[in-house]
């Protein structure tokens, strides 16, 4: 699913030392990630090559049978619509859209991601309707602006966009650093099953070493780069 080989990569090209170094690392199908190091160990920057916003200085990062650095900047911008959803530290939802309205944004950039999601659903609308409830968050709420949503809410609404359209890798950066521990496992199933049922790829960061037994895989970023 994932593979990355002898990758480096470097904010500027004349930086004596890359920000990251990793010779190897691959993820299987299904896979449920802890991405786990502290600030400033490459975390973001990880997720960023992962995602095809940033390209590799040197060496290959491979999804899904495609090496990313092959890709012009638009091809990679199509190929993450087309299979990536991300849920973001700050949720990144727009506030004067409503849940339905934002779930739904998820699929405007993507035939193929729109095209699947309507193979659950007659229309994009039932498919956000059925995503949102999935993730617990009631129809009462559907409608409203977003921004009038609590934080816990506004999260299930980002995973719901991350999701529709079946995407086969889920990227989570930090989404539960502003809830308490009880509601960041509770979040946390719910996204492994929801990510169960579309046998999705789900790669999870987080600082917080407490979370790494809920996972079936956990990745040190400091480790994974001393092992050279």
């Amino acid at each position: 699913m994932i593979s990355l080989n002898n990758v480096t990569f470097k904010w500027h090209k004349n930086d004596k030392t890359p920000t990251l170094t990793i010779s190897k690392l691959n993820i299987e199908k299904g896979q449920h990630v802890f991405l786990h190091g502290p600030s400033g160990s490459g975390k973001s920057t990880l997720l960023a090559l992962l995602a095809g916003i940033n390209e590799a200085t040197s060496g290959n990062v491979t999804l899904l049978n495609q090496t990313l650095n092959t890709l012009s900047n638009t091809q990679r911008d199509v190929f993450r619509a087309d299979h990536i959803g991300i849920i973001f530290q700050n949720f990144n939802l727009l506030p004067y859209l409503s849940p339905i309205e934002n779930v739904i944004l998820g699929c405007q950039f993507s035939k193929k991601r729109q095209q699947k999601a309507l193979s659950h659903s007659e229309t994009l609308n039932n498919e956000a309707t059925r995503l949102l409830n999935s993730l617990g968050l009631t129809e009462q709420y559907h409608n409203k602006n977003v921004a009038e949503l609590s934080i816990g809410q506004q999260q299930r609404v980002a995973a719901a966009r991350a999701f529709i359209g079946n995407p086969e890798i889920i990227i989570a950066d930090e989404p539960t650093s502003a809830l308490d521990t009880q509601n960041r496992e509770s979040f946390i199933n719910l996204l492994f099953e929801q990510a169960s049922k579309t046998n999705s790829t789900l790669i999870f960061v987080s600082h917080d070493e407490n979370l790494k037994p809920l996972f079936n895989r956990s990745i040190d970023l400091v480790s994974l780069q001393e092992a050279l």
